[in-house]
């Protein structure tokens, strides 16, 4: 039987929190609040955990889920050859509502399903995601829905569409922003060196999913590098 917990009460949040941190430990799906919609995890790391939750949504291997950090220095832990570009989306839209395609670590023991080498990288601001992300490690995390359906944005939709698939729900009130994120694809771009020492960058970065974070403040940030 599924759990909702309260996480504006205190005695709630705390075991609510445990019992999330266990279930995420012994493989199994939470759902928990974040910054943009409620997300449904696993543990990155667990094959078994990633099938379910791509099971739970109804959706195959070719849609990998995208993977939350409590940290900001977890993106050269878990991508390889980050651009400069993307330290500096990071360091200013972060934590927020931008998710980041880059190029995994190849030495990463995880099965996203089919993500070509790469890894789809977000730091919520939600002091909830934050507090269990910075308890667990990286989780892989997709919107609270079945596929097709729209993206829960209080904690009773998530059930409703998930019941007893998930093990624990953390009930955080309703989303903030109450849309997705921004997804934009980095693995374009190309850094080499000049003899001079100047990193020269080329290439574009590609909005893959229009969201919550506008186009204006990526382009602020971004430039020409953001493909019209």
């Amino acid at each position: 039987m599924e759990r909702i917990y309260d996480c504006s009460l205190d005695t709630d949040l705390l075991t609510g929190m445990r019992l999330a941190k266990v279930s995420l430990g012994r493989k199994e799906l939470v759902v928990f609040p974040t910054d943009t919609v409620y997300g449904l995890a696993c543990d990155a790391f667990s094959h078994e955990g990633v099938q379910k939750l791509l099971d739970a949504k109804g959706r195959d291997r070719q849609s990998p889920p995208p993977v939350l950090i409590g940290n900001a220095a977890a993106l050269e832990g878990l991508a390889k050859d980050v651009p400069q570009l993307a330290k500096k989306l990071a360091e200013t839209f972060w934590p927020g509502a931008l998710t980041i395609i880059l190029k995994a670590q190849p030495s990463l023991t995880w099965d996203l399903g089919e993500t070509k080498g790469t890894v789809a990288l977000r730091m919520p601001d939600h002091k909830i995601a934050l507090a269990l992300l910075q308890e667990t490690g990286p989780l892989a995390v997709s919107s609270a829905n079945l596929t097709g359906e729209p993206a829960a944005t209080t904690c009773q939709q998530a059930e409703q569409y998930l019941g007893n698939k998930v093990k624990v729900y953390l009930d955080g009130g309703s989303s903030p922003k109450g849309e997705a994120s921004t997804i934009v694809d980095m693995t374009d771009l190309v850094e080499t060196v000049s003899d001079g020492g100047e990193v020269i960058t080329t290439g574009k970065v590609k909005i893959v999913r229009r969201g919550a974070l506008s186009e204006k403040k990526l382009a602020s940030v971004l430039g020409d590098f953001l493909e019209a």
